[in-house]
C-alpha cells in the first residue's frame, strides 16, 4: 500500500491499538476508538459528498478532536486546513476562501464568528461544532460533533495516493497567509526519522518495517510520549507536536492552551509520564523555568525523571534559559531550525555541551547559497540564504509566482528557500541572523533583528525582546529595541546598549531601548514585529528620534 499518514495510522491502530494515542485532560483515547472517531467523521463527511480533496478547516484550540478532525480528512483522502484561532471575521473569510474549504470544524466558543461569516462562504457546505463546555448552543444548520460520531457508521478503509496534497498555512508574518503543500506519502514517509532516537537502526523504509519497530517499542515500554505545549494550528505544535510521535506510534498530551499555565504544564508531564516536549523558545522556555525555579524555592518539585528531549522550533531559544532547563532535568534540547517551507538545521544541547545561541549544524541536505546560487565557503564571512534540499513542498497553493521564487532547483536539485540568511562558520556550523524581510538597513549596513536581540537577552536582568527599525533622516533606520525585565531586576538602556556593543559590531547596537511591561508575541511564540514596529516608532516619535 501506498504511504500515507492515514494508511500509516490505520496500520498502528490494527498493531497496538489498546495503547493510548490521543490525551487532554483526563479524556484518553486508544489507538483503536482513535481510528474508530476518526472513521465516522470520515464517514458523516463521505455521505454528505465531500471526497478526494475536500478540503476541512479546523478552528480550535489545542484538543483531542483537533487531531482527530486532522485524522478524518487524511482518511478520505482530504486536506485538513489548520485555522488560527486568534482570526476575526475578515481573516476568517480570507482563509477558508483562499484554502478552498467546504467543511468547518470548529469549538463552540467560536459560535458568533463562525455565524458572522457563514454567508460569506457559500462554497463551505458542512459545519460541525465541538462542544468545548461554553454552553454556546448549536448553530442553525451545523452538526454536532459527538451525535456524528454516534450515529454514523465508520467509513470502510481505502486506497490512497502517495501524491494527495497535503496542507499547512503559514501565518502570514510577511503577508497573507499561505497555503504551503507537500505530497502526503512523501511527509509521512520523512517521519519516520524519528525512529533514529530510539534506537531503531536501519530506519524503516515501508509500513511493515515501521510495524515491527513500533511493536519492538511498544514490548520495551518505550513508545514516545509527547506534549506539545504550542498551539497545533502552527506547524511546530502540529509537526513535532503530533505528527512524530503518531507516527512511530506514540501518544500525544495537549493541554487548553486558550491561555499557557507553565505550572499546568508541569502538572501534566507528571501525570502523564512524559517523555518529549515541544515548545517555541523563550516564550515557553521562560515561564516554563520560572515555574520551576518558583516550585524550588518553596520547598517543592515536579518530578520531570520520565522527560528526555524537549523540541523547540520556529524562534531562536537562548543559551541562557537552555541552560536553566537542564539545571532540573538531564534531557536533550533541540532547537530545529525550520519554517512551514522546510527543516533546514539544529543544534542539539546537553549538560555537557551546552551550545551558544543561533549556532546550528546544517542538516545533510541543507545548504547556504550567495546571491549567484554558489555555496558560501565556511569561514569567509559571507552571508547567505539558507535552502533546504529535503522534504520540498510542491509549492504554495494558488500562487505560481510565489512558488517559483520560493521552490526552485540550484544544479539540478530542488530546494526551499525561505528566506532566513546565514554564515557559514570554519567548523561548518551556522549563525542564523534571521529572516530577510526583517532585516534593517542602517547607514548602507545591513542589520538582522534576531541577531541583536539574541545579544541582548544575554543580560541577565533581560527577560524579553524585540529588535525593529525606525526611519531616521540620518541613518535611512535607527535600530531600535523594546525590552521586558525579569521581575526585581532592573537595567537602563546605557546598560543594555553597552552589553550588546561588547557582543556585536558597534553599528549593530541599538540606538535606543524603549522598556515595556510585555514585549508582544504571537501565541505560538513567534515575534510579533508589526506590534514592535509600532511600538518603536511610537516610543521614538516621543523623544522626538527618528523620521
Amino acid at each position: 500500500m501506498e504511504m500515507h499518514f492515514a494508511t500509516l495510522w490505520e496500520h498502528i491502530s490494527d498493531t497496538i491499538g489498546d495503547r493510548t494515542a490521543i490525551i487532554h485532560g483526563d479524556n484518553k483515547v486508544s489507538w483503536s476508538d482513535f481510528d474508530d472517531r476518526a472513521a465516522r467523521l470520515a464517514g458523516f463527511l463521505s455521505e454528505r459528498g465531500h471526497g478526494v480533496d475536500c478540503k476541512a478547516g479546523i478552528y480550535a484550540y489545542n484538543c483531542n478532536e483537533h487531531i482527530e478532525a486532522e485524522y478524518a480528512a487524511f482518511k478520505m483522502r482530504g486536506v485538513p486546513i489548520n485555522v488560527n484561532y486568534r482570526y476575526l471575521a475578515d481573516e476568517l473569510v480570507y482563509l477558508l476562501d483562499n484554502s478552498d474549504s467546504e467543511v468547518i470544524f470548529y469549538q463552540a466558543c467560536f459560535t458568533d464568528r463562525i455565524s458572522e461569516i457563514k454567508a460569506k462562504l457559500p462554497d463551505l457546505k458542512t459545519f460541525i461544532q465541538i462542544d468545548d463546555g461554553s454552553g454556546n448552543a448549536l448553530l442553525e444548520g451545523a452538526f454536532d460533533y459527538e451525535t456524528i460520531i454516534a450515529e454514523t457508521s465508520p467509513m470502510p478503509r481505502i486506497d490512497r495516493k502517495w501524491e494527495d496534497i497535503y496542507m499547512l498555512y503559514t501565518g502570514g508574518t510577511t503577508g497573507m497567509p499561505k497555503g504551503v503543500m507537500y505530497y502526503n506519502g512523501e511527509f509521512a514517509q520523512s517521519q519516520f526519522a524519528s525512529f533514529e532516537a530510539y534506537g531503531i537502526s536501519p530506519l524503516p523504509t515501508n509500513l511493515d518495517e515501521a510495524m515491527a519497530a513500533i511493536r519492538k517499542l511498544a514490548e520495551a515500554d518505550a513508545l514516545p510520549v509527547t506534549l506539545s505545549a504550542c498551539p497545533l494550528m502552527h506547524g511546530t505544535g502540529m509537526w513535532g507536536g503530533v505528527f512524530a510521535p503518531l507516527s512511530i506510534g506514540g501518544t500525544v498530551v495537549t493541554l487548553d492552551n486558550s491561555s499557557f499555565s507553565a505550572d499546568e504544564l508541569w502538572e501534566a508531564v507528571e501525570r502523564n509520564k512524559v517523555t518529549n516536549l515541544v515548545i517555541v523558545g523563550d516564550a515557553f522556555g521562560n515561564p516554563m523555568l520560572t515555574s520551576l525555579k518558583k516550585a524550588r524555592d518553596e520547598g517543592r518539585s515536579y518530578d520531570l525523571s520520565t522527560v528526555r528531549s524537549m523540541m523547540s522550533s520556529g524562534v531562536m531559544w537562548s543559551h541562557e534559559v537552555k541552560k536553566g532547563l537542564l539545571e532540573f532535568a538531564d534531557m536533550t534540547l533541540t532547537d530545529a531550525l525550520a519554517s512551514t517551507e522546510g527543516s533546514m538545521a539544529r543544534s542539539m544541547t546537553t549538560r555537557e555541551n551546552i551550545e551558544g545561541t543561533a549556532e546550528f549544524e546544517l542538516m545533510d541536505t541543507s545548504k547556504v547559497f550567495d546571491e549567484n546560487d554558489e555555496e558560501i565557503v565556511p569561514g569567509s564571512g559571507k552571508t547567505g540564504l539558507l535552502a533546504n534540499g529535503g522534504r520540498c513542498p510542491v509549492g504554495y497553493y494558488k500562487d505560481p509566482v510565489k512558488s517559483a521564487a520560493t521552490f526552485r532547483e540550484v544544479k539540478g536539485q530542488r530546494y526551499s528557500f525561505p528566506g532566513d540568511f546565514a554564515t557559514v562558520e570554519a567548523d561548518g556550523k551556522i549563525k542564523l541572523l534571521g529572516r530577510g524581510s526583517m532585516c534593517i538597513n542602517t547607514m548602507g549596513e545591513k542589520v538582522f533583528p534576531e541577531e541583536v536581540e539574541e545579544a541582548i537577552k544575554t543580560h541577565p536582568a533581560v527577560y524579553d525582546c524585540l529588535v525593529a527599525g525606525v526611519k531616521d533622516p540620518k541613518f535611512g533606520e535607527r535600530v531600535t529595541a523594546v525590552v521586558s525585565i525579569r521581575p526585581g531586576m532592573s537595567a537602563d538602556e546605557a546598560e543594555v546598549v553597552e552589553h550588546v556593543k561588547a557582543r556585536l559590531s558597534g553599528y549593530k547596537k541599538p540606538k535606543n531601548v524603549f522598556f515595556v511591561d510585555v514585549v508582544r508575541r504571537a501565541m505560538n511564540g513567534k515575534a510579533d514585529y508589526k506590534w514592535a514596529k509600532a511600538k518603536v516608532a511610537e516610543e521614538a516619535a516621543k523623544i522626538g528620534v527618528g523620521a
